[in-house]
């Protein structure tokens, strides 16, 4: 009796624990979204002849009666599943060619529940996120041959020389909402709508032009955010965020970060390790015919350059923060963010406030408010051209 007790026991426990898939989402032609009623235990695989992406899940049951795929989908033809051990779950993708997977697990937010998100790519496509449709510039932008530049900001313009390219990464997005407030503001939308006041900053000056890395509300990769900044030929990359502290909602105050010489140290070893498949250029020098010697002390200089300009840029927004406002620390802070980790662009990073505290929370929410933040960010970067000799920005092709 008491064996039956508990084998009925251990059978109602996995019931209870079965997890149930709600929804499918397809997100462009690059995202594949499970919506899940908990963490899940899952497999996946892919088989040929003909292509197909398999994904295995334990003790799982799916609530909809039938799967699609969207119409017209680059990658997916269609969307079946089945039961197996009458417990475990079967999804089949039907693929029309070979592909590249990465997937992972997202726990609940505020707006969502468990999700399994698993990322494909066309298998014989160089770039890992081809289909990721690309943002567009807030004015465009004409691919161009990088000069070495020495003149102040507004000599610079007068001369007819091009226009210093300015990308502003707005934090997060799409199903990536950033941290929340504590009245439920999303960080993604206060990093876009400061980003969006920058930019009108920035394209309202003579000699620079914004490029907004994410003008909408979608996810981006971090290393596509790199990868887009490079592919506009920024000058400077600035991205934007809202911290938290949820253990204590007292904390409070601006940040400025630029990237740590052991995040810089990692970056160099995959840049390097890399080189002889990409076209990577730094310094408009090619790395892939040079010796590994050679290509490492070119990247060290090229990188130390980058470095030190970030450095000087960092310090300049942080000083111009602080005019408006509480700094979180009196120095520009270090980290091995990987939006930082471009080699040849001056990258920076700006928590603009804690979204945590309640106080911060509504000044980021108040459109005045990031006005004045925009204003401060860009007084910082303005002050840093017209300061300091644009030859410390890279020379690239």
């Amino acid at each position: 009796m008491r064996l039956f007790l508990i084998l009925l026991l251990l059978s109602v426990s996995n019931l209870v624990q079965a997890v149930n898939i709600n929804n499918v989402n397809f997100w462009k032609s690059s995202r594949i979204v499970f919506d899940l009623t908990g963490p899940v235990s899952y497999n996946i695989f892919s088989l040929s002849a003909p292509y197909r992406l398999v994904i295995d899940f334990k003790n799982t049951r799916l609530t909809q009666k039938k799967l699609q795929v969207p119409t017209k989908h680059t990658l997916v033809k269609n969307i079946r599943s089945a039961f197996r051990n009458t417990k475990d779950l079967r999804v089949v993708l039907d693929l029309k060619q070979r592909i590249r997977t990465k997937s992972f697990l997202l726990k609940p937010d505020r707006s969502n529940g468990h999700r399994l998100v698993i990322e494909i790519s066309p298998r014989s496509s160089s770039k890992t996120f081809k289909n990721i449709s690309k943002p567009k510039p807030a004015k465009t932008v004409k691919k161009q041959t990088h000069k070495t530049v020495t003149s102040s900001l507004f000599q610079h313009q007068l001369k007819g020389k091009r226009d210093l390219i300015i990308a502003i990464d707005a934090g997060h997005g799409g199903i990536d909402s950033g941290a929340i407030g504590f009245s439920g503001t999303y960080e993604k939308h206060i990093t876009l709508a400061i980003a969006k006041a920058l930019a009108a900053l920035v394209s309202a000056q003579a000699g620079m032009r914004p490029v907004m890395i994410r003008n909408g509300d979608y996810f981006i990769k971090l290393q596509k955010r790199i990868d887009l900044a490079r592919e506009y030929t920024a000058d400077l990359l600035i991205s934007i965020h809202a911290d938290a502290y949820p253990s204590d909602n007292n904390v409070g105050g601006s940040s400025v970060y630029m990237l740590s010489h052991s995040g810089a140290s990692s970056e160099a070893a995959t840049w390097l390790a890399e080189r002889e498949n990409s076209a990577d250029l730094i310094g408009g020098i090619s790395l892939s015919d040079k010796d590994e010697l050679l290509a490492q002390v070119l990247f060290d200089l090229s990188q130390t350059k980058t470095l030190e300009a970030s450095a000087l840029i960092a310090q300049k927004v942080l000083g111009s923060l602080k005019s408006i406002g509480k700094n979180h620390s009196r120095h520009v802070q270090k980290a091995g963010f990987l939006v930082l980790r471009s080699p040849d662009i001056p990258s920076i990073l700006i928590e603009t406030g804690f979204i945590s505290n309640e106080a911060e929370e509504q000044r980021l929410n108040d459109p005045k408010s990031r006005n004045q933040l925009a204003k401060a960010i860009f007084k910082g970067i303005r002050s840093y051209f017209n300061n300091y000799n644009l030859g410390t920005l890279l020379v690239r092709r």
